[in-house]
């Protein structure tokens, strides 16, 4: 039997976890079961959903209860209040029991009937496949375009090739997406996280539909949120295990100013005849070097938390996709 079989039978067998933030939605709950139910019931695959209630306050709780009632394969969770797409997201990625986790989102823009086709993909020895809304049903201006150019600065920035990073209609292999952990906007970054680790990743295009109940909850200061999380993403990618580059770098930089300030200083001291007072260099080369003696210890400073981090906790610098011969202690 060849590679390509076996995996499309690990995944024909693989428990499925659709996980699906729910923050008032009252409308679209009971449409969205039935629609979930009549794509997942045909697989093959066992299956849960996973309703994370982020604190709705429009009579969402007691619909999600009522469901969870008549079909024991809902699973719910009530968050006490309001914390976002992300924690909710995170809160289902954390009570997931199944190989394969879908997310997506509640409004019924996403279409449940492009969950096999992500599976489909997944046979093909990918480890994750993320949605791309190619013909998406949203505001031009207000949401597509800052979409366009906030999914451009992302591929860019991150090296990971996708069209559509805000699309939650995605699919991964639970292994791959095993101990992140998720804060503010960073739902979104997972497939970077799990090519960083070394998975396959890949995208299809999905149906999108315009929302019909409700209103969105995402704005134009949603694109601010996810470029400043990029950049922490990329930082901790980066230098997370050796943040003194960073520091330290900036440091020499501040330092190679104060040096240039100084001696352009004294040029002007003893070529042109002018008084150190009366130019702003003896300050700018005091500011300089000042900022970067800092920067050096805040360097030191990032370098001894993260070794308390990781050696406290009895973490490990990398990680081990396969082993022979070696047992487990």
């Amino acid at each position: 039997m060849d590679t390509n079989t076996l995996i499309s039978q690990e995944i024909d067998m693989a428990h499925l976890s659709i996980i699906i933030p729910i923050y008032n939605e009252v409308e679209n709950i009971n449409l969205l079961h039935q629609k979930l139910n009549k794509v997942l019931i045909p697989l093959s695959n066992t299956y849960e959903v996973i309703l994370i209630n982020d604190g709705s306050k429009d009579g969402s709780k007691e619909i999600l209860d009522e469901v969870a009632q008549k079909d024991k394969k809902i699973k719910v969770i009530h968050f006490i209040r309001n914390y976002g797409q992300t924690t909710a997201m995170m809160a289902g990625i954390d009570y997931a029991t199944g190989d394969i986790v879908i997310p997506m989102d509640a409004d019924l823009q996403n279409d449940p009937q492009d969950i096999p086709h992500l599976l489909n993909k997944l046979k093909e020895g990918y480890d994750v496949c993320s949605g791309w809304r190619k013909d998406r049903k949203d505001n031009a201006v207000k949401r597509n375009l800052p979409s366009r150019i906030a999914n451009g600065l992302i591929s860019r920035i991150s090296g990971v090739r996708l069209h559509d990073y805000g699309c939650s209609l995605k699919a991964y292999k639970k292994d791959v997406i095993k101990g992140v952990k998720l804060y503010g906007e960073m739902h979104r970054f997972i497939p970077i996280y799990a090519s960083w680790q070394g998975a396959k990743v890949t995208e299809i295009p999905v149906q999108h539909h315009a929302r019909q109940f409700g209103e969105s909850k995402y704005g134009l200061e949603r694109t601010i949120k996810v470029v400043l999380d990029l950049i922490v993403i990329k930082f901790l990618a980066k230098y997370s295990q050796k943040p003194i580059h960073i520091f330290g770098s900036f440091a020499l930089l501040n330092f190679l100013f104060s040096i240039l300030s100084f001696l352009w200083m004294i040029y002007l001291k003893f070529g042109e005849g002018l008084t150190f007072t009366s130019t702003p260099l003896p300050t700018l080369s005091a500011i300089f070097f000042i900022v970067g003696f800092q920067s050096i210890f805040m360097g030191l400073i990032a370098e001894i938390l993260m070794r308390t981090y990781y050696e406290s906790q009895d973490k490990q610098t990398y990680i081990v996709k396969k082993t022979l011969n070696i047992e487990d202690e």
